[in-house]
């Protein structure tokens, strides 16, 4: 029997995707910004470590450092504005969990075990995690930009179990796999389970070490 399960966040227990697109999409920031879309996206993915250990304090500061490189000027209120839309789109997969999700959280409660949280984000990308209905059933949650530590980064993983009062071998992690977080948790001794139920088949299939989800109700069944 584990003690604990960890879960990834997004396309694990949320997603941004129906029927193969976003559900909120509000376009790059690249044409107000006066930036070229290949370009942005370049500095944008250079960025990415920073953004989700903090480096940055939010998505503004990040934007205004794209800016710097480029020799671009633009208004604190356009900035903020694109503050806004980004964090709007964001929230609006909180509002859709569902429901065969919240079911494996709450079986989970009833046979014992505690369920943490370990999401790669940046501040923008979770304000809507405190009003949602997954919040509750959580013992512990740790967002990468609060503590400085990002998933695969094995410090991330003992810090969980640590806040958490558990051992690695006694626990389980569960993601879609993203940033190698599934071989990450491995090393560090968690049980590591991939999620699949969001993630299109030729994409997970890009995954063949770890045991495969296909639906929330399948961790249950693997745990008891």
């Amino acid at each position: 029997m584990m003690d604990a399960v960890f879960f990834d966040l997004y396309e694990t227990l949320i997603t941004e995707w129906r029927d193969g697109k976003k559900k909120a999409d509000f376009g790059s920031p690249a044409k107000s910004l006066g930036i070229e879309e290949k370009q942005f996206k370049t500095e944008w993915s250079a960025r990415r470590d920073q953004r989700m250990t903090g480096h940055f304090h939010d998505y503004q500061h990040v934007l205004e450092d794209i800016c710097q490189v480029f020799g671009v000027t633009i208004t604190t209120d356009a900035l903020q504005d694109l503050c806004r839309e980004r964090t709007r789109a964001k929230s609006v997969p909180f509002a859709e969990i569902e429901e065969g999700i919240l079911n494996t959280l709450n079986q989970l409660k009833e046979m014992g075990i505690k369920i943490g949280l370990i999401s790669n984000c940046s501040s923008e990308e979770i304000t809507a995690w405190a009003a949602s209905p997954l919040a509750p059933l959580f013992d512990d949650v740790i967002f990468s930009y609060e503590v400085k530590l990002a998933k695969p980064d094995p410090e991330i993983y003992a810090l969980a179990c640590n806040r958490m009062g558990c051992l690695p071998e006694h626990a389980a992690f569960v993601g879609d796999g993203g940033s190698d977080e599934l071989a990450g948790a491995e090393r560090y001794g968690l049980r590591p389970y991939h999620a699949t139920w969001f993630v299109p088949e030729w994409i997970s299939e890009r995954i063949t070490a770890y045991p495969k989800l296909r639906a929330p109700g399948e961790l249950v069944d693997a745990l008891s």
